[in-house]
């Protein structure tokens, strides 16, 4: 089969691979219909983690069930699926307790979970590819109408609709509530297209790239532009010298000054300053215990250096970690069926799976037009 295959740094190829293959009774073999490239693909296509040469990369993906591994007992062949991108058993103390990014069994405990085509997050290949093995089928497959309507936005369930939604959970969102999301990338557009569903009466959305800022303004939210001012004092004018009840950093380490570089406490000290006393923060954006393959004098290297003192002295909350993605996908699933979300109008571009090469260039450069790339493994 056809897959995405790394390389080395800033170069992937689109090989014939190992076909996907039932390996245990509970696995199901997926057809890939549309799998999405996502801001963290970017960490190992950039050379910033410990990837080998040959992993296949994709964690956003569906399709259709073609192969069903003995022990499944609820997807048949057939089946259309979309696959959050936590890899999961189900049954362990944590997804029992629906912490599927947490997972026990998919991972070494005390990892960052199971994942598929990542690094460090299990024995997962990626979905960029023809097909794909969904280990824990039963669990792990969120079943869809069939036919192919609300692609575009089924594929959203993958990552960045339950992350972006799983954001305004850890902030602590609620109706009438003030939001500021700094970072204006797919997952902080669902952060702020997920308040907006919430009922929040302001959102504000923080980034200095004019496509994704205007964007923000297309679903309601009110841009702020890093390069004009100070966001923290353009938000809190705006609210007369009050901040924000909550906060979102959808940004993470990668936080960049205006010379370029990288500073990496940058937004989570924003926003610190965005929200008021005793408001929530939460934190999806990623942020790594070290960064091993950064490329080149602009990548982080500095320590993370938190104002926790002024956090303590405001009393505010703060939630980090991965998106429990399965926590949240059948509910948003729902939503969308019922024509109340419509995630896909984040997508900018829908390709061939043989353009993953120029498209990952292009999406690493942040070219207009390349925010969010769906790769379609069956279009000509």
């Amino acid at each position: 089969m056809k897959a995405v295959v790394y390389k080395g740094p800033r170069e992937i190829a689109v090989e014939d691979v190992e076909d996907a293959q039932i390996q245990n009774p509970t696995d199901v073999v997926v057809r890939v219909t549309s799998t999405a490239i996502c801001g963290s693909n970017l960490h190992m296509y950039e050379g910033r983690t410990d990837a080998e040469p040959g992993i296949t990369f994709g964690h956003e993906n569906m399709g259709i069930v073609e192969e069903v591994g003995k022990g499944v007992a609820r997807v048949k062949a057939g089946d259309r699926v979309v696959l959050p991108f936590n890899v999961a058993c189900g049954f362990c103390d944590n997804c029992r307790a629906g912490k599927s990014a947490f997972c026990l069994t998919a991972n070494e405990p005390g990892t960052a979970g199971g994942a598929y085509g990542y690094v460090g997050m299990g024995p997962y290949g990626g979905g960029q590819a023809e097909h794909l093995r969904v280990p824990f089928a039963d669990y792990n497959c969120v079943p869809l109408p069939q036919g192919d309507e609300h692609e575009k936005d089924f594929a959203m369930l993958a990552d960045i609709f339950p992350t972006g939604y799983h954001a305004t959970e850890l902030a602590g969102v609620q109706p009438g509530e003030t939001v500021a999301v700094y970072g204006a990338g797919p997952v902080g557009i669902m952060a702020a297209y997920s308040a907006r569903l919430k009922g929040a009466s302001r959102i504000f959305v923080v980034d200095h790239v004019p496509s994704r800022l205007d964007l923000a303004r297309d679903l309601g939210a009110e841009p702020i532009n890093f390069d004009d001012s100070d966001p923290v004092e353009q938000i809190t004018d705006a609210l007369d010298g009050y901040g924000t009840d909550r906060g979102v950093d959808a940004v993470g380490y990668q936080a960049t000054a205006a010379n370029g570089e990288e500073q990496p406490a940058t937004v989570l000290n924003q926003l610190v300053g965005t929200v008021r006393h005793t408001g929530g923060i939460g934190v999806v954006g990623l942020y790594l215990p070290s960064d091993p393959g950064a490329p080149d004098e602009h990548s982080a290297k500095g320590e993370l250096l938190v104002k926790m003192g002024r956090l303590f002295e405001k009393g505010q909350s703060i939630g980090t970690g991965q998106a429990d993605a399965k926590r949240y996908a059948h509910r948003l699933r729902d939503l969308i069926i019922a024509g109340r979300a419509e995630p896909g109008f984040v997508v900018s571009q829908e390709l061939p799976l043989t353009d993953a090469p120029d498209a990952y260039a292009r999406f690493d450069k942040r070219e207009d037009g390349y925010s969010k790339v769906l790769l379609r493994p069956g279009m000509g």
